[in-house]
């Protein structure tokens, strides 16, 4: 997950009216969707760079599929990765995973794709480090060798790495021209429109910030898209939910996409001339617990860890998911009953089978019982946190609902309180929060990418959950070619730490898009690979 996508969970919205003009990058304006000839795409995602190096926000990541290829990525419908740049990929020792790449390929500005803009492009990747990019690839490379014209070694750090093909589809290894982008520095967006360096599908003509990017058709991608279904594509920027509404509302645009709330989706829905289409997201919400501070605590009054999980688990007992994604959410987010989201390869739901009623729902009867046998006295004091600044003014709602859930039962006695994200963050990874809120998103589909970062030594938590099994299961999923094996030690991993509960997963974000009736296509990128791919869309 990244660095991981943490702080990505909701959108920031860009501080401009429908009205003003933003910071021109290009003459581009905002059009209606009236030309038949152009999809007209509505969004009130913020775009912070167009550099594949110095961004990894939800925005820039949607623009940037769409002008990138890279060297495996995933078809529309699919979650696994295939050779695209690429024609083959494969480990040719434990350390070395070998990128044969495709004869003939292009940049739009017609430079050639070959080993020396591979070899540039995961380089600079790794080396120029910004601190908004993703960090992916600097995690996973140790360096690069060009074989021959069409051949890159990759040199890993971790000896078959099996989440390397993954990471090589993720933003972290677009492919960019070296006479265009600079080696060492963040190329500036206007540079990248001038220099025409894209390998993806489509090749940005114009950029205005906060109003509008105009895309069209490269003639010299050759990918997993076989041929974009539309030419020309504008993707108009909104300052607010409610313009992005209206603008559907009037068929202004073709296609709203992030972010719509859950009342605006509920409304659109009742529209016979528009249609929601949803499916499972990356995005996922959880309860962290501290295994110091939280109720007996390592370093509470009365540490006890088997009381500590008792408590953990009667709240796993309680939670009703299905009553928050309906009651708050209104089904923009779905139940999760694991760190790693269905519709990814490899995804289990151990919270479903261990907890409540075995079926998803909660049994007051059942966490009762686990206090009682490890001698809880009841009921028992629970301070958990939230934000509402970063996670979205829901999460007031969700909260408020959590601890009716807990309450009702009798055994706990539940504060909730919520803080600024300026210190929220800070204050969490220091101890001071015993229960609290988090979510995120993943960086590629892989269930490693929704494991490891939460649950392997040094994870970006600082929860005091240390477990030596899953850091050895953890290691061995890395490494293990064979997929169904594979497959087997992340069920493993996902059981066991849905036992001693360091997150309690709650809720999975849909993707959700509300389009004209006569838009085609939409479903066919709803997938696991979590990348909205305008090439696949039509009218």
């Amino acid at each position: 997950m990244g660095k991981r996508k943490i702080v990505a969970a909701v959108s920031m919205l860009l501080a401009i009216g429908m009205g003003l003009s933003g910071c021109a990058h290009a003459s581009t304006d905002q059009t209606s969707a009236s030309d038949a000839n152009t999809l007209k795409i509505g969004t009130t995602d913020v775009v912070s760079a167009l550099d594949p190096a110095g961004a990894s926000d939800t925005g820039s990541v949607m623009l940037m599929t769409q002008i990138y290829g890279q060297l495996m990525n995933q078809k529309p419908g699919s979650s696994d990765p295939e050779p695209e740049l690429a024609e083959s990929g494969e480990f040719v020792n434990p350390t070395t995973y070998r990128v044969k790449l495709r004869k003939g390929l292009k940049f739009a500005n017609g430079n050639p794709i070959n080993a020396e803009a591979v070899k540039f492009s995961l380089d600079r990747q790794a080396g120029i480090n910004d601190p908004n990019g993703p960090q992916l690839m600097k995690m996973a490379l140790k360096s690069t060798k060009i074989v021959d014209d069409l051949t890159v070694d990759c040199e890993l750090n971790d000896a078959n790495d099996q989440t390397f093909p993954g990471i090589l589809t993720a933003n972290d290894a677009a492919i960019v021209d070296p006479k265009v982008f600079g080696a060492d520095k963040i190329t500036s967006i206007d540079d990248i429109i001038k220099g025409r360096g894209f390998s993806g599908p489509y090749e940005l003509v114009s950029y205005s910030k906060g109003v509008a990017a105009k895309l069209k058709a490269n003639a010299n991608y050759s990918g997993v898209i076989d041929k974009v279904k539309t030419d020309t594509v504008m993707v108009n920027y909104y300052s607010s939910e409610d313009n992005l509404k209206l603008n559907i509302q009037q068929h202004n645009i073709d296609v709203a996409w992030n972010t719509l709330s859950a009342k605006d989706i509920e409304t659109l829905g009742k529209d016979s001339s528009l249609k929601v289409h949803s499916a499972p997201g990356g995005s996922i919400r959880y309860l962290t617990f501290n295994f110091n501070t939280m109720p007996y605590g390592a370093q509470s009054d009365e540490p006890d860890a088997a009381k500590a999980l008792a408590v953990r688990q009667a709240i796993a007992d309680l939670v009703d998911r299905q009553a928050i994604a309906d009651r708050v959410y209104k089904g923009t987010y779905v139940p999760l009953y694991s760190n790693v989201p269905d519709g990814i390869t490899g995804a289990t739901q151990p919270f479903k089978e261990l907890y409540g009623d075995g079926n998803g729902g909660p049994d007051a009867a059942k966490a009762k019982k686990r206090l009682s046998d490890a001698g809880v006295k009841t009921p028992v004091n629970l301070n958990i946190q939230y934000n509402t600044d970063h996670y979205g003014a829901s999460s007031a709602d969700e909260y408020a609902l959590i601890k009716e859930q807990l309450e009702s039962s009798g055994l706990f006695k539940v504060t909730i309180q919520s803080t600024e994200w300026s210190s929220y963050a800070k204050k969490y990874s220091t101890g001071e929060f015993p229960i609290f809120q988090l979510g995120g998103s993943g960086e590629f589909s892989d269930g490693d990418d929704f494991l490891s970062i939460f649950y392997g030594k040094g994870n970006f938590l600082q929860n005091g959950y240390e477990n030596e099994d899953v850091y050895r299961l953890l290691a061995a999923e890395k490494t293990e070619a064979d997929k169904t094996k594979r497959n087997e030690i992340l069920a493993q991993v996902q059981e066991q730490v849905a036992k001693d509960i360091s997150n309690l997963d709650l809720l999975q974000g849909q993707q959700i898009a509300v389009a004209g009736t006569n838009v085609q296509g939409v479903d066919n990128t709803l997938d696991g690979s979590f990348k909205f791919r305008l090439g696949v869309l039509s009218k």
